[in-house]
Protein backbone atom coordinates (compact mmCIF):
# COMPACT_ATOMS: atom_id res chain seq x y z
CA UNK A 1 0.00 0.00 0.00
CA UNK A 2 1.29 3.46 -0.88
CA UNK A 3 1.85 5.97 1.89
CA UNK A 4 -0.41 9.05 1.70
CA UNK A 5 2.47 11.18 0.42
CA UNK A 6 3.52 8.59 -2.18
CA UNK A 7 -0.08 8.16 -3.33
CA UNK A 8 -0.36 11.89 -3.96
CA UNK A 9 3.00 12.02 -5.75
CA UNK A 10 1.89 9.07 -7.90
CA UNK A 11 -1.48 10.71 -8.59
CA UNK A 12 -3.23 7.71 -7.03
CA UNK A 13 -5.41 9.77 -4.69
CA UNK A 14 -8.99 8.75 -5.46
CA UNK A 15 -10.42 12.04 -4.19
CA UNK A 16 -8.03 14.03 -6.41
CA UNK A 17 -9.23 11.93 -9.36
CA UNK A 18 -12.87 12.60 -8.44
CA UNK A 19 -12.18 16.33 -8.20
CA UNK A 20 -10.38 16.23 -11.57
CA UNK A 21 -13.38 14.48 -13.14
CA UNK A 22 -11.50 11.31 -14.06
CA UNK A 23 -13.56 9.18 -11.65
CA UNK A 24 -17.36 9.38 -11.48
CA UNK A 25 -19.31 10.61 -8.48
CA UNK A 26 -22.67 12.08 -7.57
CA UNK A 27 -21.62 15.70 -7.12
CA UNK A 28 -23.59 17.70 -4.56
CA UNK A 29 -21.62 20.96 -4.39
CA UNK A 30 -18.58 22.68 -5.88
CA UNK A 31 -16.89 26.04 -5.63
CA UNK A 32 -13.34 27.27 -6.24
CA UNK A 33 -11.99 25.54 -3.11
CA UNK A 34 -14.34 22.70 -2.19
CA UNK A 35 -15.85 19.65 -3.90
CA UNK A 36 -18.64 17.59 -2.28
CA UNK A 37 -20.19 14.33 -3.37
CA UNK A 38 -22.35 11.51 -2.01
CA UNK A 39 -20.54 8.69 -0.21
CA UNK A 40 -20.71 5.39 -2.12
CA UNK A 41 -21.29 3.51 1.17
CA UNK A 42 -23.68 5.83 3.00
CA UNK A 43 -24.18 5.44 6.73
CA UNK A 44 -27.24 7.73 6.78
CA UNK A 45 -29.87 8.82 4.24
CA UNK A 46 -27.72 11.90 3.64
CA UNK A 47 -23.99 11.10 3.63
CA UNK A 48 -21.85 13.60 1.77
CA UNK A 49 -18.06 13.82 1.65
CA UNK A 50 -16.78 17.39 1.58
CA UNK A 51 -13.18 17.73 0.43
CA UNK A 52 -10.82 20.60 -0.22
CA UNK A 53 -9.59 20.75 -3.80
CA UNK A 54 -6.09 21.27 -2.41
CA UNK A 55 -4.63 17.90 -1.48
CA UNK A 56 -3.91 17.70 2.23
CA UNK A 57 -3.58 14.33 3.96
CA UNK A 58 -5.51 14.96 7.18
CA UNK A 59 -6.15 17.53 9.91
CA UNK A 60 -2.50 17.42 10.96
CA UNK A 61 -1.48 18.42 7.44
CA UNK A 62 -3.30 21.76 7.78
CA UNK A 63 -0.99 24.59 8.82
CA UNK A 64 -1.40 28.27 9.61
CA UNK A 65 -0.62 28.98 5.94
CA UNK A 66 -3.55 26.91 4.64
CA UNK A 67 -5.94 26.96 7.62
CA UNK A 68 -8.56 28.71 5.48
CA UNK A 69 -9.36 25.15 4.40
CA UNK A 70 -11.42 24.74 7.58
CA UNK A 71 -13.35 27.94 6.88
CA UNK A 72 -14.09 26.69 3.36
CA UNK A 73 -15.17 23.24 4.59
CA UNK A 74 -17.56 24.57 7.24
CA UNK A 75 -18.96 27.20 4.87
CA UNK A 76 -19.76 24.35 2.48
CA UNK A 77 -21.42 22.38 5.31
CA UNK A 78 -23.83 25.26 5.90
CA UNK A 79 -24.74 25.52 2.23
CA UNK A 80 -25.04 21.76 1.64
CA UNK A 81 -27.10 21.13 4.79
CA UNK A 82 -29.56 23.82 3.68
CA UNK A 83 -29.63 22.53 0.09
CA UNK A 84 -30.30 18.94 1.19
CA UNK A 85 -32.95 19.91 3.75
CA UNK A 86 -31.15 18.76 6.91
CA UNK A 87 -30.18 22.14 8.38
CA UNK A 88 -33.33 22.41 10.48
CA UNK A 89 -33.51 18.82 11.74
CA UNK A 90 -29.82 18.48 12.55
CA UNK A 91 -26.83 16.61 11.21
CA UNK A 92 -23.47 15.21 12.21
CA UNK A 93 -20.04 16.20 10.89
CA UNK A 94 -17.05 13.90 11.29
CA UNK A 95 -13.35 14.06 10.48
CA UNK A 96 -11.38 10.80 10.69
CA UNK A 97 -7.67 11.41 11.11
CA UNK A 98 -5.18 8.56 11.03
CA UNK A 99 -5.32 4.80 11.25
CA UNK A 100 -6.82 4.56 14.74
CA UNK A 101 -9.74 6.74 13.59
CA UNK A 102 -10.25 4.43 10.58
CA UNK A 103 -9.21 7.03 8.02
CA UNK A 104 -9.12 5.10 4.75
CA UNK A 105 -8.77 7.93 2.22
CA UNK A 106 -5.70 10.04 2.84
CA UNK A 107 -7.13 13.29 1.49
CA UNK A 108 -8.71 15.47 4.17
CA UNK A 109 -12.49 15.10 4.07
CA UNK A 110 -15.45 15.90 6.24
CA UNK A 111 -18.43 13.55 6.48
CA UNK A 112 -21.83 15.27 6.59
CA UNK A 113 -24.50 12.85 7.82
CA UNK A 114 -28.20 13.45 8.36
CA UNK A 115 -31.72 12.73 7.26
CA UNK A 116 -32.47 10.45 10.22
CA UNK A 117 -32.27 10.38 14.01
CA UNK A 118 -28.66 9.52 14.83
CA UNK A 119 -27.88 7.06 17.61
CA UNK A 120 -24.82 6.93 19.76
CA UNK A 121 -22.12 9.53 19.72
CA UNK A 122 -19.81 8.24 16.97
CA UNK A 123 -19.99 7.14 13.35
CA UNK A 124 -19.21 3.43 12.96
Amino acid sequence: MLSPTDAFKNKECIFCKIIAGTLPCEKVYENDHIFAFRDISPQAPVHVLIVPKQHVVDILDVSSENSVIFQNLFGAVQQIAAKLGIAGSGFRTVFNSGDHACQTMYHLHLHLLGGTQMSGSLVG
